[in-house]
């Protein structure tokens, strides 16, 4: 008699066959291979164990429209995001809560909605509060102090990072050099609350992919990283920065993705970025965390846009898969 015992579960199965001819050793394998393909409690455990290629949140300006009409509020943004899109994972924007960042009362009640509806806290994107790389030393260090508030919301909150620009005014080399002096200070200062700080893409020349990987590179901190945005690579004066290779040179310091969308073809691709070859650059980088859909399209309303977008990145990702 052959057999094999394979451990599964912490319980021992055993395959066996009695044999009499010389080929037992051939048959034996191919009865076994046969076997396992036909025991479903294998296969089940084998689809169960294959590991998602990354998880999907939701940026919360994909809901812009609906929070400047005051359709609904930023309280509202995590019930919003289970209930319509089944998305268990916010990115907060701070314009639609910017007096609440020190307000603990307004924060927990945030929290507890999160916690009701079982949604988790990913970041804060932060925009209004001075910019970080200013030529000028006082603004760039009020700047600074001006975010420190919003380390201590995502905290309160449970978020991971904020996302902040790094705007600055200058040659290519002193924007490097005044970008990465105020992200080390801010980075500093997250660094004692656990916190990372990530730089999106936004406009300028931190739509330059080489240079914004200069200012990593320059800041060299492991909680100061990156937010690479599918679609933010308008660099100013008429010129666009090439957005795969943009992509490429901020994954290596990537601690979110930003998948934007505007418009999509009939097939449910989005007409400006070929997702699968995007999603193979993030996934190529060694990144499975969250990829955050936001939507700024017109043609479809922001719920129907949020919804193609998520059918998108999941029809990619079972393909990269």
């Amino acid at each position: 008699m052959l057999g094999v015992i394979i451990k599964f579960n912490n319980k021992k199965i055993l395959f066996k066959m009695h044999t009499e001819s010389n080929n037992s050793r051939r048959n034996f394998l191919t009865t076994l291979s046969a076997s396992i393909m036909s025991t479903p409690a294998l296969l089940k455990a084998d689809h169960h164990n294959k590991k998602k290629l990354f998880d999907i949140s939701i940026a919360e300006w994909s809901l812009h429209k609906a929070l400047f009409a005051k359709k609904i509020t930023n309280l509202d943004f995590p019930i919003v995001s289970k209930k319509e899109f089944n998305i268990s994972a916010v990115e907060y924007v701070n314009q639609f809560f910017k007096d609440k960042a020190n307000d603990n009362k307004y924060l927990n009640e945030l929290k507890k909605i999160c916690d009701s509806e079982g949604v988790k806290s990913l970041l804060i994107m932060c925009d209004g509060e001075g910019r970080l790389g200013d030529p000028d030393n006082k603004k760039r260090g009020d700047a600074v102090n001006n975010h420190k508030r919003w380390i201590e919301a995502a905290k309160h909150l449970g978020c991971h990072s904020i996302r902040v620009n790094a705007a600055s005014s200058g040659t290519y080399q002193e924007q490097q050099k005044f970008a990465a002096d105020g992200l080390s200070k801010l980075s500093e200062f997250a660094k004692t609350h656990g916190l990372n700080v990530i730089v999106e893409n936004h406009g300028g020349l931190s739509s330059n992919g080489e240079w914004l990987a200069g200012v990593m590179k320059s800041v060299s901190m492991k909680n100061c990283g990156t937010l690479p945005d599918f679609g933010n690579f308008n660099i100013g004066g008429g010129k666009v920065y090439d957005r795969y290779k943009g992509v490429s040179e901020l994954m290596p310091y990537a601690k979110a993705v930003s998948a934007k969308s505007h418009n999509f073809d009939d097939k449910g691709n989005e007409t400006h970025t070929d997702y699968l070859k995007m999603m193979k650059i993030v996934i190529d980088a060694g990144y499975n965390g969250y990829v955050g859909v936001e939507y700024e399209g017109s043609k479809l309303s922001e719920y129907d846009g949020v919804k193609a977008t998520k059918k998108l990145l999941e029809a990619v990702r079972e393909k990269l898969s």
